[in-house]
């Protein structure tokens, strides 16, 4: 074993330990009363409907993060790449295509492998818990819509990757950069009306108290608005959301069927005023821009090691090439990746604390937006009082409780 794979090794070692660890505090952090700010949404019975949520995913993880653990260690140190490589190869189909058959079969080997865990997440424990609203049906055409946008969509750019790291010499970085990168901003513009809609039905919102009360806000706060949609989220899962998704003329709000049935026209304002309060302080673009960097300096990185011999080593591979090579970087890339999601998770945190400001200067109704969140960690049975090194870890939202803490020291210094 040499250096690269120790080194990869002991980080995925030490990231599994680390989550369990988070977890294992998280469940420990669990208290017996609800929260004195929620005990008007939450009585005593849902409240440990709640704990006993956590901790049947906690533990479910647990299964799943230790399978796919021992499946990567067997298959890696079973040298399970080398007879890929090698079974590839043996076709002729240059490098191109035999890349292609290379990271294809083991994207499938891996799904084939997740697929029973998908099935027992979405028809036992979400069922057990009234979210799942999912049909056998639904689940099979998602999967099978997602396999063939994989194919039309990924399997083009993922060919141009593999061909320009194979013909353009010491640039190819700098193509794939770009090509990604315009690839990225045209999937941004075209998925909210060519590909969100074959999984979910976007119908406007109709005439009424809330339209009328959306359209006014936006025009006030200087917002372009066409349309707010309806997405029937009840399709697939009882939980409620809403999100902000696109940009231009393809620009969408979305809210939930299910948010909409749960929640009073003030409520459902401040949410949509806090998606609002995500454009107006640029952190969409600011994500997009962050984005745009991580992938250059990936690419970079990328071009570096590519042909380097010990990273093949480090997997028992004998003949280096560049779909390997990018399969292996990405588990060498693994702890940037890491600490580049640490940064983001935090710098996420602090715009949703943004968007609530905006969305409780811009409403004047900071109980509106506190009720919301309250009735939302209620329905989605979610925990009020995570561990710390937990939220740290995974949390891209402040917990709901630091979130209404924030809305009520607001409201009194204003």
């Amino acid at each position: 074993m040499n250096f690269i794979a120790i080194i990869i090794l002991l980080f995925i070692i030490i990231d599994f330990i680390l989550n369990w660890s988070a977890d294992i505090l998280n469940l420990r952090h669990l208290r017996d009363e609800v929260p004195e700010i929620f005990q008007d949404v939450y009585d005593a019975e849902r409240y440990q409907k709640s704990q006993e949520y956590l901790k049947v995913n906690t533990r479910f993880g647990w299964i799943a993060s230790a399978f796919d653990l021992l499946v990567l260690l067997v298959f890696w140190f079973g040298k399970g790449f080398p007879f890929l490589d090698h079974w590839v190869r043996s076709w002729n189909q240059g490098p191109v295509i035999t890349g292609l058959i290379f990271m294809s079969v083991l994207i499938i080997f891996k799904m084939i492998l997740s697929l029973p865990f998908g099935i027992y997440n979405t028809f036992i424990i979400e069922e057990r818990f009234g979210f799942n609203k999912t049909t056998w049906q639904t689940y099979m055409t998602d999967m099978l819509k997602g396999l063939a946008l994989g194919i039309l969509i990924g399997g083009p750019l993922l060919a141009g990757i593999l061909a320009f790291f194979e013909y353009a010499g010491a640039d190819a970085w700098w193509y794939c950069w770009g090509t990604v990168t315009v690839f990225t901003l045209v999937i941004q513009f075209i998925a909210p009306t060519w590909i969100m809609p074959l999984f979910n039905k976007f119908e406007p919102l109709e005439e009424g108290e809330l339209r009328t009360a959306i359209i006014s806000y936006a025009d006030a706060v200087n917002f372009p608005l066409n349309n707010v949609f309806i997405i029937d989220g009840s399709k697939r899962s009882g939980k409620s959301n809403a999100f902000f998704t696109g940009f231009g003329k393809n620009r969408r709000i979305a809210l939930f069927d299910t948010l909409v049935a749960q929640h009073t026209v003030s409520e459902l304002m401040a949410v949509l005023a806090h998606e609002i309060g995500h454009y107006k302080k640029k952190h969409i673009l600011q994500a997009m821009i962050i984005g745009i960097l991580h992938t250059g300096v990936m690419f970079f990185l990328l071009s570096l090691f590519i042909s380097y011999q010990g990273l093949f080593d480090a997997f028992h591979v004998e003949q280096k090439s560049v779909y390997a090579g990018l399969i292996f970087f990405g588990m060498l890339y693994s702890p940037i990746e890491f600490f580049l999601g640490l940064f983001m998770h935090k710098h996420s945190r602090k715009n949703e604390y943004e968007a609530d400001r905006f969305a409780v200067e811009t409403t004047g109704n900071p109980d509106a937006m506190a009720d919301a969140l309250k009735k939302l960690s209620a329905h989605n049975l979610s925990n009020l009082v995570p561990h710390p090194l937990y939220v740290f870890l995974n949390y891209s939202h402040p917990p709901v409780l630091e979130r209404i803490k924030a809305i009520r020291k607001q409201l009194t210094i204003g």
